[in-house]
């Protein structure tokens, strides 16, 4: 079947209805609120959730950084401090402990992925993360992009961001001179994995390209296309990923309408379009509900990664069904718990608002008590089953204890995407980007009159 006779062609998007539009407003400021408040002020670092306690998350900076213009043109903000926060994030990089010791806070130019909200040295002897950097440093250059007046401090933001990106010595991810690795660790060295096959490293690929300084090699993306499958699922055809938020991820900075790499020339497709379909996707599983959950339809879905129920094993529609607590959940193939990703769904609206909007709208119908006022983002998560829970197991629906900074930062920038495109403007003229695409072979669309 061809993927026209599973979904509808892409279609020009009305304007919203006022109790629609004002819907996405008040979510877009309740996740904006999210930087608001969990943000150290001294040294620009965000915490990776609401809960107490937590460390940093060097994404969740970059996705702050991001968020900031976003606030200041929504009147959320004042440009002032916006500014100042943004000024505190690229400063503590710049001064940052670059030695690569446990206790210190990058190597190379990369980050470790969780920091100590006050020194800002690694946390939970966790990994260089180099997908993580990449949404900080998309988040440095949305900053740049976006404080372009001729004042001394907005000069100076711009400066530090060329600094910080050129810093990073992508070469030296690339042990093997082909895909990049996941991370590395001190005295381990790089973890075994590498960035193969379809995921939210496209981002990744576009800003190590694009480097002037120390960029990957013209085999990394040819090395990562190589291992994509491309399938047919309910007679849709797309390239695959289970969770939503890769098909999303590097779309909260990347316009990828009308562009295409080699493997999409092939499909006669492009990275929104393929996103779209696996929209559709997600909610033709939950129509077919293979696992039977209770209330999985048309207006009930969305599976990806994020919080989940950390409870007993149970009976679900005859059979013993496992929790996992966080996890990267997807479709078809699974894990699939019965755990719905609000903001995962909330983040498709730019792909295809003729599914989510009802989605969105049953979410915010079911929370008891919140109809009134709109639901607060990250409560969107909660689990349905078929069946009550076994006794002294728990309440048979669940709901995400506080927020992650990544879901709010998603919701943010694909809202804003979807409103006025805000992000993509800003990215379409950053030189990094443009020259990262064009080195990955993308041609066409916004990029056809760059001179390569």
């Amino acid at each position: 079947m061809s993927p026209s006779a599973a979904l509808p062609a892409t279609a020009v998007v009305a304007p919203l209805a006022p109790a629609d539009e004002a819907m996405l407003d008040s979510l877009q400021r309740d996740a904006f609120d999210y930087f608001v408040h969990h943000t150290n002020r001294h040294n620009g670092l965000v915490a990776d959730t609401s809960r107490p306690g937590s460390h940093a998350s060097i994404a969740v900076v970059g996705f702050a950084l991001s968020a900031y213009p976003v606030g200041v043109e929504r009147g959320w903000m004042t440009r002032a401090d916006a500014l100042r926060r943004s000024l505190s994030a690229l400063r503590f990089f710049r001064d940052s402990d670059q030695s690569g010791t446990p206790e210190s806070t990058g190597y190379k130019g990369f980050y470790f992925h969780f920091l100590h909200m006050d020194s800002g040295a690694r946390a939970w002897r966790c990994e260089v993360s180099l997908i993580d950097t990449a949404l900080l440093l998309a988040g440095m250059l949305t900053a740049a992009a976006y404080f372009s007046a001729a004042t001394a401090d907005e000069a100076e933001l711009r400066s530090l961001a060329d600094t910080l990106y050129h810093r990073a010595d992508w070469g030296w991810a690339q042990p093997d001179g082909a895909a990049v690795v996941h991370g590395w660790k001190p005295g381990s060295g790089f973890l075994k994995h590498g960035w193969e096959g379809y995921s939210e490293a496209l981002l990744l690929y576009a800003l190590g390209l694009g480097s002037p300084t120390h960029p990957l090699t013209a085999a990394s993306f040819p090395a990562w296309t190589s291992t994509y499958q491309w399938e047919n699922l309910y007679g849709i055809d797309h390239l695959f990923a289970g969770p939503l938020f890769i098909h999303q991820l590097s779309h909260a900075w990347i316009d990828f309408r009308g562009i295409r790499d080699r493997f999409m020339r092939e499909k006669r497709c492009d990275y929104f379009e393929n996103s779209r379909r696996a929209t559709y996707v997600q909610r033709e599983y939950a129509i077919h509900n293979p696992r039977r959950f209770a209330g999985y339809d048309e207006s009930c879905w969305g599976l990806s990664a994020g919080d989940g129920p950390r409870t007993p094993r149970q009976r679900v529609a005859g059979r013993r069904q496992s929790f996992y607590g966080y996890a990267a959940r997807g479709v078809p193939w699974g894990p699939d718990d019965g755990t719905i990703s609000g903001p995962s769904v909330l983040s498709s609206l730019v792909f295809a608002p003729e599914i989510v909007l009802p989605a969105v709208r049953r979410m915010l119908a079911r929370e008891p008590g919140r109809a009134g006022r709109t639901a607060r983002a990250s409560g969107f998560n909660d689990t349905v089953r078929l069946t009550a829970p076994a006794a002294g197991a728990g309440p048979a629906r669940w709901i995400s204890e506080g927020s992650f900074g990544l879901d709010q930062g998603m919701i943010v920038l694909m809202l804003e995407n979807f409103r006025s495109g805000l992000l993509w403007r800003l990215l379409r003229a950053s030189v990094p980007i443009r020259k990262g695409l064009h080195r990955a072979g993308f041609r066409g669309g916004w990029l056809a009159d760059d001179k390569q």
